[in-house]
C-alpha cells in the first residue's frame, strides 16, 4: 500500500506538470518601479518606447533631483535625476520638461509615471521624452546627497555609465594654467591628474565672472555631446557658484620628485638599495641642498611604536643622505643609494654611468644625521617602506617633504595622540595635507584619506618600483598621477630598463 500511495502522488505531480496552467508566484504582484540602471540598458541605439513589457511589468522611475537651474549652466529644460536601486549602481537620467525643471531643486525626491513614454538620444544626451507634470510627484525634499569621487579616466572609459549623474572631480587644475585674472566662462580642459575632460561654463552662467582657480574641487554633472566620430563625448558642467571648492590660488612646485626605487634586489641587499629621483628644475646640490630619509617599519626596527621624531626618529626607524654636492639637469634622472651603483645586487650590471649625487655603503656607516648603518633600508617583511625627499639638509620632527611614496601599510605608522606622531606627507598625486573633501587637516601618512601605498612584492626577486607618472612643473601638478610597474630585472637589465618610456617624465 505505501508503495502504491508513492506511484499515486508522482502521477498527480505529472499531470499537473503536463496540464496545470504555469503560475511562479500565484497572487504576486510585480513593482511599479525600475531602476534607472535597468531603464539605460533599454537604449540600443534606438529610441523605444516604454512599457510594461520591456520594464518588466514597471511603470514608473523614482530617484532624487540633482539638476539646479539658478546658475544658468544647465542645458535648458533638463529634469536630471539619479538612482542607485540596482546594485547600488549609481545611474541618472534627463527629462526634457521645459520651464518645469526650475521649479525642482537637489535633494528632491520624485516619483515619475515613463509608461508609455520615449527613450532617446537628444544631441548626445539619453533622454524620457513626452514627460509632463502630470507624470511627475514630489515625495519629499532636503534629501542629502552622497559625494560622488569620480577620477576622469573612469568617465572617460564609461561616459554612459557617469552621464545625468551628480559627481566631485577632486583636485582639479586647467590646462594650460589660467592667465592673471582669467575666468571661468567658456570650455577648458580640466585635468585631475587621471585625464583631461571639458568643463563647460556658459557666457551666460551667474558664476562665469568668477576667477579659474589654479586647483579646485568641482562639483556638477556629467553630460554627453555628440562627437565627430559618433562616440560621446563627455563634458562636466557645474550647476552654480558654489559648486567649485577652491583647494590653492598659487602654484607650489615640486622641485624633485620620486621615480623609482630599487628596495629588494635579487640576493643581499646591503649596500645594493638605491632611488631614482627626477628633477623639475636645474640644481646645484652645493648651493641648496636636499636630503633623502628612508623609512623602515619592520616589526625588528628600532625604537618601536610610533614614529615620536617623525622622519627624523633615526635608529633603525629612518636613515638619512645629505645632497650636498653635484648637479641635476632640468628633465633628468639622479640616484641616492650603496656605493655599489649596480642595477640588481651583486654581479649584475654597473650603473655607475648614471648621475649618482650621494652613495655611500650604508652597511659600514651610519647615516647623515641619523639612522644607524643597516644591512636593508627598506622593509622586506610586508611592513610599511617610505621615501621622502627634503629641500634641506636639515630634517625634524616637523619638516614637510617635497616629495613622498610608501610601500605597504603594515607597523606602528600613525596616532592622531595627543600627541599626533606620524611621518609627515606633502600635497602629491597620492597625498594631500588638507583632506581635498572635508578640508580637515591630515598632514601624516595613514591620516584621513592619506590611505594609497604601493603593493609589497616578493622578495628576493628582484622587482624595481617603475613609478610611471607625468609631472608638469609649469602647472605645479601631476598630469598623469604615478602608477606602480613592477618589471622583475635581471643581472644583466640596463639603466635604460628603468629609464624608459615607462619611467616618470616632465610635461614642458
Amino acid at each position: 500500500m505505501k508503495q502504491i500511495s508513492i506511484y499515486s502522488f508522482l502521477l498527480l505531480s505529472l499531470a499537473c506538470l503536463w496540464g496545470c496552467k504555469k503560475d511562479t508566484y500565484p497572487g504576486a504582484e510585480l513593482g511599479p518601479y525600475i531602476s534607472m540602471f535597468d531603464v539605460r540598458h533599454l537604449y540600443r541605439g534606438s529610441e523605444v518606447t516604454l512599457n510594461t513589457d520591456n520594464m518588466g511589468g514597471a511603470t514608473k522611475i523614482t530617484g532624487v533631483v540633482v539638476s539646479d537651474h539658478t546658475g544658468g549652466n544647465l542645458p535648458q529644460g533638463l529634469l536630471v535625476l539619479q538612482d542607485n536601486r540596482r546594485l547600488s549602481q549609481l545611474r541618472g537620467i534627463s527629462l526634457p520638461v521645459g520651464d518645469l525643471a526650475k521649479t525642482f531643486v537637489p535633494g528632491d525626491s520624485i516619483i515619475v509615471h515613463v509608461e508609455g513614454h520615449v527613450l532617446k538620444k537628444v544631441n548626445g544626451i539619453l533622454e524620457i521624452t513626452g514627460i509632463t507634470a502630470n507624470d511627475i510627484a514630489k515625495v519629499s525634499s532636503g534629501i542629502k546627497i552622497p559625494v560622488n569621487r569620480v577620477p576622469i579616466n573612469k568617465i572617460l572609459a564609461a561616459p554612459d555609465d557617469y552621464e545625468s549623474t551628480l559627481s566631485v572631480i577632486v583636485k582639479g587644475g586647467f590646462d594650460p594654467l589660467p592667465a592673471p585674472k582669467e575666468r571661468l566662462s567658456g570650455n577648458k580642459v580640466l585635468n585631475d591628474g587621471f585625464g583631461n575632460i571639458t568643463l563647460r561654463t556658459a557666457d551666460t552662467a551667474t558664476f562665469a565672472g568668477d576667477l579659474a582657480p589654479v586647483s579646485a574641487n568641482f562639483y556638477g554633472i556629467m553630460f554627453n555631446a555628440n562627437g565627430s566620430d559618433g562616440k560621446p563625448v563627455p563634458e562636466f558642467r557645474m550647476r552654480t557658484h558654489d559648486d567649485v571648492q577652491v583647494l590653492s590660488s598659487e602654484i607650489e612646485i615640486a622641485p624633485v620628485v620620486i621615480a623609482g626605487f630599487m628596495s629588494d634586489l635579487q640576493g643581499g641587499d646591503g649596500n645594493y638599495e638605491y632611488v631614482q629621483l627626477l628633477a623639475t628644475k636645474d640644481i646645484d646640490f652645493s648651493v641648496t641642498p636636499f636630503a633623502v630619509v628612508v623609512t623602515n617599519n619592520a616589526n625588528a626596527s628600532k625604537p618601536g611604536g610610533f614614529p615620536a621624531k617623525g622622519w627624523a626618529t633615526g635608529t633603525q626607524r629612518t636613515f638619512k643622505f645629505n645632497l650636498f654636492s653635484g648637479k641635476a639637469a632640468k628633465g633628468t634622472y639622479f640616484y641616492v643609494g650603496g656605493a655599489n651603483k649596480k642595477i640588481n645586487g651583486p654581479n649584475s650590471t654597473s650603473i655607475a654611468q648614471a648621475n649618482w649625487i650621494r652613495t655611500f655603503d650604508y652597511t659600514k656607516q651610519d647615516g647623515d644625521g641619523f639612522g644607524a648603518m643597516t644591512g636593508g633600508l627598506f622593509a622586506n617583511s610586508g611592513n610599511a617602506s617610505g621615501v621622502a625627499v627634503f629641500a634641506d639638509s636639515v630634517v625634524t620632527v616637523d619638516s614637510r617633504p617635497v616629495d613622498v611614496i610608501f610601500v605597504a601599510t603594515g607597523g606602528s605608522l600613525f596616532t592622531a595622540g595627543p600627541p599626533a606622531q606620524g611621518y609627515r606627507i606633502t600635497n602629491t598625486d597620492w597625498y594631500d595635507v588638507k583632506n581635498p573633501l572635508t578640508l580637515e587637516d591630515q598632514p601624516f601618512y595613514r591620516a584621513g584619506s592619506n590611505t594609497l601605498s604601493l603593493v609589497y612584492n616578493t622578495a628576493d626577486l628582484g622587482y624595481y618600483n617603475l613609478l610611471g607618472g607625468e609631472y608638469s612643473p609649469t602647472l605645479g601638478k601631476w598630469m598623469k598621477a604615478r602608477t606602480q610597474g613592477a618589471p622583475i630585472l635581471s643581472k644583466s637589465s640596463a639603466l635604460a630598463d628603468i629609464e624608459g618610456e615607462s619611467a616618470t617624465k616632465l610635461r614642458q
